[in-house]
């Protein structure tokens, strides 16, 4: 036989495609192969077997080496434009300009995806929560449809009106009882109002009275408290009852009598007969699928972890369409963000939605965690191998490199994530890169707001470059619309990002002002985002329009933009920069990273507590010039960088009234809070 029709066989008989063989044929020296036989050899039988284990070796390799995505359209083309117009545009995975609005055709309505997911899981898992030091304990699909027929039916009990215009409030943190109470009021044709502490009292009363709620379930009696003071001064005047999952004091029922609200306990509500002509469940509440971008698939196995706040869209998306839809699992935290990582471990979810804040959180302690110039040599090493890796569209945790260096980063987060979804404000793409290499899965980036259910566009499988938001999903187009007084131009690619199709919403309740805001005359939804289009058709997000201000000499900033820039600095883990029409510069409130912030101070001969540091001066010019020098490198212009800043030891958090429960700066509140550092930095600080 000659060795040329001996490989051949060889590769026939694995299975390898002649492409998929090169890398070996490359491997041998150039010989006349075409008059080379193993007769002619004259070789040793160790040498021979050595050559046998050698192509064996090879014949594995090519089988079962690492296989690239294979990405649902060509990434070089993402989006296409819609009637000629680059401007606007939509998704490629569409066969025309006719957007999808049901990815099944039986799922219109979230009660109809909780139900597709019965009928796949049935008794199996759904709903999981635990209590401190131990597993996780489960609620079947089964169960939790029982419950929810019950509560929604006690609703009715109670004089709720099984239609769309009956609101219910929810007024709690994720947990189990929460997504039960939603799909009972889906269950009926009820909707939901959900209720969180960071709204302040006024806009409390401001949503009870326009929704005209009359019901509220609350976790506990410290809410439900709240709920009925407002009801004792006279401002919520529909008020009448209030549901509580937890158990509640004689003399908290006898203050709510005494203002004719009644109280119960969620358990009281599942054993009320509903009207009897009301017994049979519907499902009136229409609502548009944000669709699943390209290959990538959610199975019955999969689990995720509940700790975004339930009163915000992504994770009630997440939860509904990704999760429930599919009969997947859903874990909650313990309701401390402290525990979070504990929670984590334990429950060791595939899926992790998670917000920028925290990938840069987990991205600071890797880096943190390594001290010595040897590890953070091979850190780096192994961390562009498998970005090499990630570049042709290999995605693995099962790598030389994951064994040796990141299997104890992945451990952190469970070891078994199968998919990231990061949302709700951009990430570094620095970041981002260096996660999808370290934590060996996919890591998806999408974007959106409330406005359009959640999501409108979302980076394909398969593509792994970063510093982009993906494509239109295949319910959205998406357009630019120029913004003159930014200097932004359609025409050249950029502009406010605007949305139309069935995942838009139809307004604001009783506020038609707000409403022709946000939605033009043709359904536009008007984002106040700043969007650019690449060249393969992805969206990246440059500016922010909405909370734009203008400096005294007349130049536009937008702070988010540069606080997103100054947070990757390594001492700083918040930053909020500040500007004033009438001043000609930006000042800083910096919030030190207190895992790093003392050894960064000591390795430059400063040393102090952590408090004591952010009153040091010579630590705010390091910190300071430390910024500068990275608003530099990322091409910040010199009006866009911080001429002074205040050190502030106390995290921004949504305890102190600081963040949003997203974890987005209380803008406003912030400037209040600080209102005296702002004065006397501008008062000092001469340009």
């Amino acid at each position: 036989m000659h060795f040329q029709e001996w490989l051949r066989s060889l590769r026939s008989s694995a299975g390898i495609k002649s492409s998929e063989s090169e890398d070996f044929w490359s491997l041998l020296p150039t010989l006349p192969v075409s008059s080379f036989s193993l007769s002619s050899l004259s070789l040793s039988p160790s040498s021979l077997l050595g050559l046998g284990a050698l192509a064996s070796l090879t014949a594995y390799w090519l089988v079962y080496r690492p296989r690239p995505m294979r990405p649902p359209c060509d990434l070089q083309a993402q989006s296409v434009a819609v009637d000629g117009d680059p401007s606007c545009r939509r998704s490629a995975l569409l066969k025309d300009d006719s957007l999808l609005e049901f990815y099944y055709d039986d799922t219109r309505t979230f009660y109809d995806m909780f139900q597709r997911g019965l009928r796949i899981a049935g008794d199996c898992p759904c709903l999981g929560y635990r209590k401190p030091g131990q597993p996780y304990q489960w609620i079947s699909y089964t169960e939790v449809a029982e419950k929810a027929r019950l509560l929604g039916s006690g609703l009715l009990a109670k004089g709720c009106q099984p239609n769309p215009q009956q609101f219910v409030g929810i007024f709690a943190p994720n947990r189990p009882e929460w997504v039960i109470s939603e799909l009972g009021c889906y269950t009926y044709s009820m909707a939901v109002v959900p209720l969180y502490d960071t709204l302040g009292p006024e806009a409390m009363v401001h949503i009870l009275n326009m929704a005209e709620i009359s019901l509220v379930i609350c976790d506990r009696e410290e809410k439900a408290a709240s709920m009925l003071e407002n009801k004792e001064k006279g401002v919520t005047p529909t008020l009448s009852c209030l549901v509580l999952f937890n158990d509640f004091s004689d003399a908290f029922v006898e203050r709510a009598k005494d203002c004719e609200v009644e109280v119960l306990k969620l358990e009281q509500l599942h054993r009320m007969p509903p009207p009897e002509l009301l017994s049979l469940p519907c499902a009136l509440l229409i609502s548009s699928l944000v669709s699943s971008q390209g290959s990538f698939v959610i199975r019955q196995e999969d689990v995720s972890i509940s700790y975004l706040p339930l009163a915000h869209m992504f994770e009630r998306m997440i939860q509904v369409v990704s999760m429930f839809c599919h009969g997947a699992r859903v874990g909650f935290y313990q309701g401390d963000i402290s525990l979070l990582m504990d929670d984590i471990k334990t429950l060791k979810p595939t899926f992790f939605p998670v917000v920028p804040r925290l990938l840069n959180r987990i991205y600071d302690k890797i880096l943190g965690s390594v001290t010595s110039p040897l590890r953070r040599a091979l850190l780096h090493y192994a961390v562009r191998r498998k970005q090499a890796e990630l570049s042709s569209g290999v995605v693995r945790n099962n790598s030389l490199w994951d064994k040796l260096v990141f299997n104890r980063i992945q451990a952190n987060l469970g070891g078994n994530l199968r998919f990231v979804l990061t949302a709700s404000a951009p990430i570094s793409p620095t970041v981002l890169s260096f996660l999808r290499a370290t934590l060996g899965c996919l890591i998806f980036e999408g974007y959106g707001q409330t406005e359009c259910t959640a999501g409108c566009t979302f980076s394909m499988p398969g593509d792994w470059s970063a510093g982009h938001v993906g494509a239109p999903l295949p319910c959205a187009m998406v357009k630019l619309v120029d913004i003159p007084d930014m200097n932004y131009y359609a025409k050249n690619g950029d502009g406010e990002i605007c949305v139309q199709g069935p995942s838009v919403f139809r307004g604001y309740l009783k506020d038609a002002e707000r409403t022709s805001e946000a939605l033009d005359s043709d359904g536009w939804l008007h984002t106040g985002d700043v969007g650019q289009w690449l060249p393969n058709g992805t969206l990246r997000i440059i500016d922010r329009k909405k909370h734009i201000f203008k400096l005294s000499q007349g130049e536009y900033i937008a702070p988010e933009k540069i606080e997103n820039v100054y947070m990757r600095c390594v001492p700083v883990l918040q930053v909020f920069v500040h500007g004033d029409s009438l001043q000609s510069f930006l000042i800083g409130i910096v919030v030190p990273d207190p895992e790093v912030f003392v050894d960064w101070a000591k390795d430059r001969g400063i040393v102090g507590s952590h408090e004591e540091l952010c009153q040091n001066p010579d630590v705010k010019k390091a910190v300071l010039e430390d910024m500068r020098a990275v608003g530099k490198e990322a091409g910040l212009k010199s009006f866009e960088q911080v001429k002074d800043l205040h050190l502030h030891p106390e995290t921004f958090s949504v305890a102190n009234g600081l963040l949003t429960p997203t974890m987005k700066s209380r803008r406003a509140d912030i400037r209040r809070v600080f209102q005296e550092q702002i004065s006397s930095m501008y008062s000092k600080t001469a340009i």
